[in-house]
């Protein structure tokens, strides 16, 4: 019975934690559907409500914003909107501060996330997931002796905290495996390995050859 019951939970667990999540994200983009008047509303236009309108009007928005984003004139007044924020106290190290962040992350030419790292943490001898965000400003780089390297080590199973710390980079091991490989690998706390290539066995020391006994016989006496 006990394990007639695991095999049911192993099937409908994912399933319903798949289906909750979808539903969070559905429900959270529906909430977009009040930008528009009251009258262009669908729940009043049909008089019932659908599930994902939300998602659509969402996804209009953005490719709208990125048509606009993309030509000269939409350039010119994003950087006006952004000169603006700019001006204003507590808004501007704010928005500043997560432009920058969503650059780095979304950004082609950036390299932050893009290689799994083995780091030593919280200790020397333990290691874990990490991931490479950069390199240590300046200001930082100048007391530092070596080259350091900026790396993120989410917490499991919620990755989206973690710590930040600048490890040197001699002792920091990249890893032949995907970023999504990595993180779920770190959500699944180890239970889901990644598909790497085989890691071939240390290389044992070679052994020393023992003398035979025909050598044995003729080596001098030690008591002579």
């Amino acid at each position: 019975m006990k394990r007639i019951l695991i095999a049911g939970l192993l099937v409908w667990a994912p399933l319903g934690i798949t289906l909750w999540v979808l539903h969070f994200l559905v429900s959270t983009l529906d909430q977009t559907l009040g930008l528009l008047p009251e009258a262009w509303q669908p729940d009043r236009l049909l008089g019932f409500h659908i599930p994902g309108l939300g998602v659509v009007l969402s996804f209009l928005i953005l490719l709208f914003t990125g048509v606009i984003a993309v030509n000269f004139f939409g350039a010119q007044l994003i950087a006006a909107w952004e000169s603006l924020l700019g001006r204003i106290p507590f808004v501007k190290s704010i928005y500043s501060s997560v432009k920058q962040v969503s650059d780095t992350l979304l950004s082609d030419s950036g390299n932050a996330f893009r290689k799994a790292l083995l780091v030593e943490f919280p200790h020397d001898n333990a290691w874990t997931i990490a991931f490479l965000t950069g390199t240590p400003a300046p200001a930082v780089a100048a007391h530092l002796s070596e080259e350091h390297v900026s790396v993120y080590v989410p917490t499991t199973p919620n990755p989206t905290s973690g710590y930040f710390i600048i490890v040197p980079k001699s002792r920091v091991r990249e890893l032949d495996m995907t970023v999504d490989d990595a993180l779920k690998y770190v959500i699944s706390m180890g239970v889901v390995a990644p598909r790497g290539l085989p890691v071939a066995p240390p290389a044992r020391p070679p052994a020393v050859p023992t003398p035979s006994p025909a050598l044995a016989d003729t080596a001098p006496n030690s008591r002579n």
